[in-house]
């Protein structure tokens, strides 16, 4: 079978690479498309694949108007390649070049709040996976599964944080700050830290560097504060670095989600809700959303004077995995049922490692 798999977020080459590899192994042709968002370039390059880029639009004007612009670049490279189906994480022009091919569009969201995107895609896409914890209901298309797809690269049996990482980087005690630009199609309106001033974000890590060193990890470095805190890191460092950490608190709930699975305790200050996050607070305990930076900061400060708090997300992390499916081996059974999407799909709970 060939697959195309449209890849529009650094998080989407996470998700897909141990699906890749399965689907490889099992002898599938892959080819990745996508946009030059922030370092899926770099990511992509450091796991060996080969992909190809298309038009990439930064701000919520050109996403709108480049559209078609997409739509087209990819049809060319589609109608070449002639693929059996197409796969992303929500993507509307991997929906609409499969509807033009007359080939099915498979989708794996977890965006509740994405719906500009979710309108674009749903009626040219033929089936919708999201977690059980994904609180908008999307119709006949839509089926649940009982997991994250932050497992799909985070569960102890794809990912062994290396406890030599933090000490490449000169780091023992840290926390990570994490601040996102909110230029997505589903930030619209979004609020988070809402930091307006650099001496309200200096002062904000001062309270919190009172426990250990801050490392920013920014999409935007405008101040000479979040340059000083900045690391510059190898991406596929990134999660051994949240594993080790003591806390993350921020506005990006990709890092938020991350950081929970790995079992650290997580915090995430936004306007916006999303059903993953949702439930690991309310079943596991694993992350705190907040709307407000001074809440986010009395959490943090809360838990960073709890010294028990770090064998305490482990347990609680250790109940939600006994709980989960193996999220890839759901994926890549998806997707070789193409013709059987209505049929029953055996799931296995992964064992605690």
């Amino acid at each position: 079978m060939k697959i195309i798999i449209d890849i529009g977020h650094p998080k989407d080459v996470n998700v897909f690479k141990n699906v890749i590899f399965s689907l490889e192994n099992h002898g599938h042709e892959i080819k990745i498309v996508g946009r030059a968002k922030e370092n899926i370039k770099k990511i992509l390059e450091e796991y060996g694949f080969r992909f190809e880029f298309g038009p990439h639009y930064k701000n919520i004007i050109g996403k709108a108007f480049g559209i078609v612009h997409k739509d087209l670049w990819l049809y060319d490279i589609a109608r070449k390649y002639k693929p059996d189906i197409f796969i992303s994480l929500g993507s509307p022009y991997a929906a609409h070049v499969s509807r033009l091919l007359g080939k099915p569009h498979l989708a794996y969201i977890d965006t509740e709040i994405a719906v500009p995107a979710i309108k674009l895609m749903l009626p040219f896409t033929n089936k919708i996976y999201t977690s059980s914890s994904f609180y908008t209901d999307l119709g006949p298309k839509q089926e649940r599964f009982n997991g994250y797809y932050e497992l799909a690269y985070l569960h102890p049996k794809y990912f062994k944080p290396n406890p030599e990482i933090p000490k490449k980087y000169g780091l023992d005690e840290y926390i990570i700050l994490r601040l996102s630009a909110l230029a997505a199609h589903h930030d619209i309106n979004a609020t988070g830290l809402n930091f307006k001033t650099e001496e309200d974000l200096r002062e904000y890590v001062n309270q919190l560097e009172k426990y250990g060193k801050v490392i920013i990890s920014s999409e935007t470095t405008q101040w000479q504060t979040i340059r000083d805190h900045q690391l510059k890191i190898n991406p596929k460092n990134l999660h051994d670095l949240i594993s080790y950490s003591s806390l993350c608190i921020g506005e990006g709930a990709t890092m938020a989600s991350e950081a929970a699975i790995l079992g650290v305790p997580s915090i995430y200050v936004s306007s916006t809700q999303r059903g993953y996050l949702n439930e690991l607070e309310q079943n596991y305990g694993l992350v705190y959303t907040l709307q407000k930076r001074d809440e986010g900061l009395q959490k943090a400060i809360e838990i960073l004077e709890d010294k028990s708090s770090k064998n305490a997300w482990h347990l609680k992390r250790d109940k939600m995995l006994s709980e989960k499916v193996d999220v890839v081996e759901f994926m890549v059974e998806t997707i070789e049922n193409m013709n059987k999407l209505d049929s029953n799909i055996s799931l296995k709970i992964l064992p605690n490692m």
